[in-house]
C-alpha cells in the first residue's frame, strides 16, 4: 500500500467511522424541553463535535491499523 493509497483508505475509514458516532450521545432540543424559536425541534442541543472529532480520529486509526494489516499479510 502507497502513502497516497493508504491516506485514502484512512480518509474513507475516517468518513465512515464519524457518520458511526455523530448520533451517539446527542439530546435534540425537544427531548431538552429547550427550543429556540425559528429551529427545528430536532436540532441538537450541544453536538459535541471536538470530542466525536478526536473519537473518530482514534477509532478509525484502530480500524486502518486492522486494514493495512490485513492488507500486507495478503501481499506476502
Amino acid at each position: 500500500m502507497t502513502v497516497g493509497g493508504g491516506l485514502a483508505v484512512y480518509f474513507v475509514i475516517w468518513w465512515t467511522v464519524l457518520f458511526v458516532t455523530l448520533p451517539f450521545g446527542v439530546r435534540s432540543q425537544a427531548e431538552s424541553g429547550e427550543v429556540e424559536k425559528g429551529t427545528d425541534p430536532g436540532a441538537p442541543v450541544l453536538p459535541g463535535l471536538a470530542t466525536k472529532a478526536i473519537a473518530t480520529t482514534i477509532i478509525a486509526a484502530v480500524v486502518f491499523c486492522i486494514v493495512w494489516y490485513i492488507w500486507t499479510q495478503l501481499d506476502a
